[in-house]
């Protein structure tokens, strides 16, 4: 009986290859039009700022903003309108179609006084804090 040593990964190699060429082949196409939508949340004295990188917006219909249960909402789509005749495409990781993002706060906020810029493929959504939130101060009436 000859010994075989333990190669968990084994399986994978003779299956799937080397991990590197998993990464950079075919297999991938499908989660390449995925999207991914990356934000920073920060936050201020008066307000929560989200900043969010969503290249290829061309009207402000083309996304929603919505504020809920202490989230804010992103959604929308992204259009693609060149298509070339002729042309080979090697590969194509630019996002198009539709997306949609959620992301908590980090403070209570009054959504009716949220302002909304996009500049150069960035989104920023700046939320005014609700103040007063420290919670109400009873007097105690003393007898």
């Amino acid at each position: 009986m000859s010994w075989v040593p333990l190669d968990p990964l084994g399986v994978w190699r003779r299956e799937f290859g080397n991990l590197p060429d998993l990464f950079d082949g075919e297999w991938t196409k499908p989660w390449s039009t995925l999207p991914r939508i990356p934000v920073d949340v920060r936050e201020t004295p008066n307000e929560v700022v989200v900043t969010a990188e969503i290249p290829g917006l061309e009207r402000k219909e083309d996304v929603q903003i919505r504020v809920h249960d202490q989230h804010l909402h992103l959604s929308g789509q992204i259009e693609r309108h060149a298509t070339t005749q002729g042309e080979h495409v090697f590969r194509s990781e630019r996002f198009f179609g539709r997306f949609s993002r959620t992301v908590p706060l980090p403070s209570p906020v009054d959504e009716r006084g949220a302002k909304a810029a996009y500049r150069n493929g960035v989104l920023e959504v700046r939320l005014p804090k609700v103040s007063g939130r420290g919670g109400q101060v009873i007097d105690v009436e003393f007898h």
